[in-house]
């Protein structure tokens, strides 16, 4: 019945749906797949927390009709209806609410949902964006597919250049060593090729996990023990989410430990590629300055 229902739907919606002929707008998302449009888009749906900030971000909030869970950024948004979870749309809800546009997110996203989506005729821009510019880049395109280029080009400009002003003030900044916790169980952390890798350098940080392989590799508590950081910082599972550092209380001849440099950081300010980074990366460097700052 359920699957009924679907194939139901994705008949409604491809009958609704015009062709793309003449498209009059285009844009190459990060699989380096071109999107072109026809008109600019109506009726987009953001399938990750980040898309729907970067929507907003574009100017096209008012075009955002579907989100996914935790989309709470900017608040307009928890009123906007959820099709689910970023790892399990509900397919029927999302299609009987018409998108002309759905950004998708490359690794966050069921593949065989967005591969359903691309069968329908369904314009699915793909973004991941993995660097500070990156971020601004992908508001851009985003704001010439909804036809908002004013507004999204001024605010990836706005973001360009307080990167740019932060990195001047930090470009000769004594390197503190620093180990970022993404998340707690498993203990996992970040390389130095991921966007927040990025934040890290931007502040005069050595990531003590650099080196590794993996963008968001597992490590051991033990490992952290061994790399002894200047500064630990975590975001926790929530804005008021303290919780994560606790642990690290219990390694009294930890640096970081002993120097009291374990740093709450709000993770929808670090963790999610969106203008919002910006500020996070202020924060970040700010408590860099206070390890310093606690030098002997």
């Amino acid at each position: 019945m359920v699957k009924l229902k679907i194939v139901v739907a994705m008949l409604g919606w491809m009958l609704l749906a015009s062709p793309v002929l003449g498209a009059s707008v285009c844009a190459t998302d990060d699989l380096g797949e071109e999107i072109c449009l026809d008109r600019p888009a109506k009726r987009i749906a953001a399938l990750s927390p980040g898309a729907t900030e970067l929507a907003w971000a574009a100017g096209a909030g008012d075009q955002v009709v579907a989100v996914v869970a935790y989309s709470d950024y900017p608040p307009a948004a928890r009123k906007v209806t959820s099709v689910g979870s970023h790892t399990r749309m509900d397919m029927e809800r999302l299609l009987q609410l018409r998108p002309d546009l759905v950004i998708g997110w490359v690794t966050g996203n069921p593949t065989e949902q967005l591969a359903t989506l691309k069968a329908l005729d369904i314009p699915v821009f793909s973004i991941e964006p993995r660097s500070f510019e990156a971020v601004s880049q992908t508001i851009e395109r985003l704001s010439t597919l909804a036809g908002t280029e004013s507004e999204g080009f001024a605010e990836a400009e706005r973001f360009r250049q307080g990167i740019a002003g932060l990195r001047a003030q930090f470009e000769k900044a004594d390197p503190v060593p620093v180990f970022y916790q993404v998340w707690d169980e498993p203990l996992m952390t970040v390389n130095s090729q991921h966007l927040i890798g990025e934040m890290i350098q931007l502040c005069g940080g050595d990531n003590v996990f650099g080196h590794l392989g993996r963008l968001v590799p597992r490590i051991s508590a033990e490992a952290v023990v061994a790399a002894n950081p200047e500064a630990i910082l975590a975001g926790g599972m929530g804005e008021e989410n303290r919780h994560w550092l606790t642990r690290w209380q219990n390694f009294p001849s930890l640096t970081a430990t002993a120097r009291y440099n374990l740093f709450f950081i709000p993770p929808s300010l670090v963790q999610r590629p969106t203008p919002r980074m910006l500020e996070g990366t202020r924060l970040f460097c700010d408590k860099l300055e206070v390890a310093r700052g606690r030098r002997p």
